[in-house]
């Protein structure tokens, strides 16, 4: 069966992707939402580094929510030892000077995604009208090694109580020299930094909201319920960006969503085949529920984390069987109940 499915993923030779069967995109034109850019990136790199003290208390003023977030949380100082501190912000601003200047290559970007960012609340508005949405949109320089890992992947963009914030510092351009050098693919291997561009911008500040609107629930689970959990995520990210590439969404290149889609009917027989579906065994199934330069089983070329592409497409064939259910009903259904009604079983 491995051979069979790898020689099928490989010979993929045509270029053609299925469409996806989404729901109608609503108009949400007449939706206002108030997103302030506020760019912390360039007002901390400005600090007098001889009037620190005098500098960082300004800085905080005008970000007094996510300052303490930024040097505790994300580059990780405690400010109770004044020396040190001193000491430790000063040479963090040498270092990363060179992330910051390179950083200005990607202003466009930058532009962009605030933009994809404010209309992806619009939906989130839409489908979601009692959400408390965010309204400051904040650009900043983290660690190179600071990112979060979330129930879809890892990234460098975090939610505060009134503000979504992208660490640039992983948004430089897949080319950059800091992602291609030894010690960066040893931090991001090429599967990974191949994403580092602007365009996730908008799908990460998305998939913040999305977990805070479905909190990780951390219990053990079956394969079946991974996936379910992961498809409605996707389906949300559908929900909010509609406009926005597959590829990106699922993180995937082009040839390898075109050979998850045409390859569906197999993976899915293969999970159902070995029994994989209510299997609890993490190292069973983990190779299908995690982000990779590959997934083993179906050989060079498929994608990592194809358990974002098999989820999406349960919930979305359920989701056209069943269009009186809402996506508050949704979110809260138990897997079992949507495979089911989903009637899915892909040739």
């Amino acid at each position: 069966m491995f051979t069979k499915q790898r020689c099928l993923w490989m010979l993929i030779i045509l270029v053609g992707i299925a469409c996806n069967e989404g729901p109608k995109t609503p108009d949400v034109s007449n939706i206002k939402i108030n997103l302030t850019v506020k760019r912390f990136d360039q007002d901390f790199f400005k600090t007098d580094t001889s009037n620190l003290s005098y500098s960082l208390k300004a800085l905080e003023k005008k970000y007094p929510t996510f300052y303490s977030d930024f040097i505790e949380k994300i580059v990780g100082l405690s400010t109770e030892d004044s020396m040190n501190f001193s000491i430790n912000i000063k040479k963090f601003i040498h270092d990363y000077k060179p992330i910051f200047d390179s950083s200005k290559t990607i202003e466009k970007g930058i532009e962009e995604a605030a933009s994809e960012t404010k209309e992806g609340l619009k939906y989130v508005a839409y489908y979601f009208p009692g959400y408390k949405l965010p309204n400051e949109f904040i650009p900043f320089i983290g660690p190179m090694d600071a990112f979060v890992n979330t129930a879809t992947g890892m990234q460098s963009e975090i939610i505060t109580t009134n503000a979504l914030c992208t660490g640039l510092q992983l948004h430089l351009g897949d080319k950059s020299s800091f992602y291609r050098s030894e010690p960066g693919q040893q931090l991001y291997p090429e599967y990974l930094s191949r994403r580092f561009t602007t365009e996730y911008i908008s799908i990460n500040c998305m998939k913040n909201i999305i977990d805070d609107i479905m909190p990780l629930n951390y219990n053990s689970k079956n394969f079946l319920e991974i996936l379910v959990d992961h498809g409605k995520r996707m389906y949300l990210l559908d929900l909010f960006l509609p406009a926005k590439k597959d590829e990106f969404k699922l993180g995937y290149t082009t040839a390898q969503l075109k050979g998850v889609t045409d390859n569906e009917g197999l993976i899915w027989n293969y999970f159902t085949e070995n029994n994989l579906l209510y299997e609890t065994d993490l190292l069973k199934i983990r190779s299908f529920i995690g982000d990779a330069p590959e997934t083993v089983e179906f050989g060079q070329g498929s994608p990592g984390f194809i358990s974002l592409y098999v989820g999406r497409k349960i919930i979305e064939t359920y989701m056209n069987k069943n269009k009186s259910t809402t996506i508050d009903q949704l979110i809260i259904m138990d897997a079992a109940k949507i495979l089911a009604g989903s009637k899915y079983k892909p040739r």
